[in-house]
């Protein structure tokens, strides 16, 4: 019994072009929001979640669907197609909206520049200002006209011990007051760009159930917490290329923070629909199906058709149901606290610690990639559970950590704290998604991925909102130690759970995420 890595490779880019997507979404949109239309975070969070709104009950819907669907490409590939040809033309015409607005602040858009701080200084604001840190001031007490005026993105003083950066506490806070007033006078941009991000989130909601499904379709169950760690390969491989090219348009520095992204979308479209080329070029849907089914058949495993056939399929004990509502609830727990991050990290690097977030990320993508072969060979020796168990413990720690720190604080610090998340999120990706499917049957996998995905975008419908209201309220370095408490849920949930989990006996390299029923 030996899986086929090349194919799993191939089916993997379907997951790599959603993950590529959700990159480029959860870092430039946040910043689109604050920067350009001057939304607080709380403001911006329900906008966030919008997408995890619409997938609670589309992600579901097209999961089962695609289960039903028959064509000659298969159940799932007609969804992947057209969804993300529709999402690749919606995300560019995002641009569109985004360059109307940055015409609208022009005034105010251009970094270090004198005229634009003299707007920002003359400007009557009807609200008090706010810095990452929670402090509220009025702009005229603090600084005269020519303090003001001089200030660059590197302009620093020290208060109370600690050094902090006068760009990002008062110049950022002020512009985004402004953005915002325009925002109100002309709501024309945001309007549209609402349109289009919803036509852009209802294509990506269509295909990603049946993106997800299709990787237990073509793999006999032994195998899928093997084939799951190369997919999950491949859909960290596609977040590292959105956040090198990040690095290439510097779109985490301080001075390109009202830049067009009109290149940089182009970009992440074109990696998309190259990743789209190669699946259709290469994936054969109902061969590989037919494939699985004959190897399954000749390993005996015929439980699944039988159920079928009997009408059993997916009725689970008390036990079993019980396991799946409390996997379903960690979840929830983890993703909280792990995209209130990722939502909202690309605003709180440049504001509370004073540098870009693309390096931090990546660093953190390539600690996931490098431990999936390690985190498989300890699924295998410790099971799935204690695994998961263990990165939702480096989840919190690298979270706890990551909240004391600040401006002036070594880099090196956040990064190695980020490559800590990124090992801890690798090791609960590789066990919980075969946890869940694990109890599902042949006619119901895409059915129980719809519950797994529906259950991540709950959590990540309301933890934007929650997160930044509460950034709002008490200041931007809240968001870690929020972060901290929901993972630390997570680990308490995960502690009831009884089914799901195995314990194979340990083989070497990928062989040892093979998972044996």
């Amino acid at each position: 019994m030996k899986l086929n890595y090349k194919r799993t490779i191939l089916v993997g880019f379907a997951f790599f072009l959603i993950m590529t997507f959700w990159q480029a979404y959860d870092t430039i949109i946040p910043k689109i929001l604050t920067d350009k239309f001057g939304m607080s975070q709380a403001y911006s969070g329900i906008v966030m979640a919008l997408d995890n709104v619409l997938a609670l009950f589309m992600l579901p819907l097209f999961g089962a669907l695609s289960d039903k669907s028959k064509s000659k490409m298969g159940r799932r590939t007609p969804y992947i197609l057209i969804g993300t040809l529709v999402a690749c033309v919606a995300f560019m015409g995002l641009t569109f909206s985004d360059n109307m607005q940055l015409t609208a602040i022009s005034d105010v858009s251009t970094v270090n520049s004198v005229s634009s701080l003299e707007t920002l200084y003359d400007n009557d604001y009807n609200t008090t200002l706010q810095t990452p840190d929670g402090e509220k001031y009025v702009l005229k007490d603090i600084f005269t006209r020519e303090e003001f005026t001089a200030i660059t993105t590197e302009s620093t003083k020290t208060t109370s011990g600690k050094e902090i950066n006068l760009y990002t506490n008062y110049v950022v806070p002020a512009r985004q007051a402004f953005a915002w007033q325009k925002t109100v006078s002309d709501p024309t941009p945001l309007i549209i760009f609402m349109i289009t991000l919803l036509i852009v989130l209802i294509a990506m909601a269509v295909f990603r159930s049946p993106a997800v499904a299709l990787m237990p379709d073509v793999t006999i169950k032994p195998l899928r917490s093997k084939a799951n760690a190369i997919i999950n390969l491949m859909g960290t491989a596609g977040p590292m290329c959105v956040l090198a090219l990040g690095i290439v348009f510097a779109t985490g520095s301080a001075e390109n923070a009202m830049m067009s992204y009109t290149t940089f979308f182009a970009a992440v479209v074109g990696l998309m629909l190259l990743a789209l080329l190669i699946f259709m070029l290469t994936v054969r849907e109902p061969k590989f199906v037919a494939d699985m089914k004959a190897e399954s058949e000749k390993y005996g495993i015929k439980e699944d058709e039988e159920e079928e056939k009997s009408g059993k399929a997916g009725k689970l004990t008390a036990g079993q149901r019980a396991s799946l509502l409390f996997i379903l609830a960690s979840v929830v727990f983890w993703y909280m606290g792990y995209n209130a991050v990722t939502s909202k990290y690309s605003v709180y690097a440049p504001n509370v610690l004073n540098q870009s977030y693309n390096t931090t990320l990546l660093l953190a993508n390539a600690a996931a990639i490098i431990s999936y072969i390690p985190v498989g060979i300890l699924s295998s020796k410790l099971g799935r559970k204690k695994t998961i168990l263990a990165g939702v413990i480096m989840l919190a720690v690298a979270f706890g950590v990551a909240s004391t720190l600040r401006a002036g604080s070594p880099s090196i610090i956040m990064n190695a704290i980020f490559c800590l998340a990124g090992i801890g999120w690798a090791t609960i990706n590789v066990n919980s998604f075969p946890m869940a499917v694990e109890l599902a049957s042949a006619g119901n996998v895409g059915k129980y991925t719809g519950f797994y995905y529906t259950a991540s975008m709950a959590a990540q419908t309301i933890t934007p909102y929650l997160s930044g209201k509460l950034m709002d309220l008490r200041g931007m370095t809240t968001l870690f130690p929020y972060a901290t408490v929901t993972v630390c849920v997570a680990f308490v949930t995960m502690l009831f759970v009884r089914h799901g989990d195995n314990k194979p006996t340990a083989r070497k390299g990928l062989e040892a995420v093979d998972i044996d029923d």
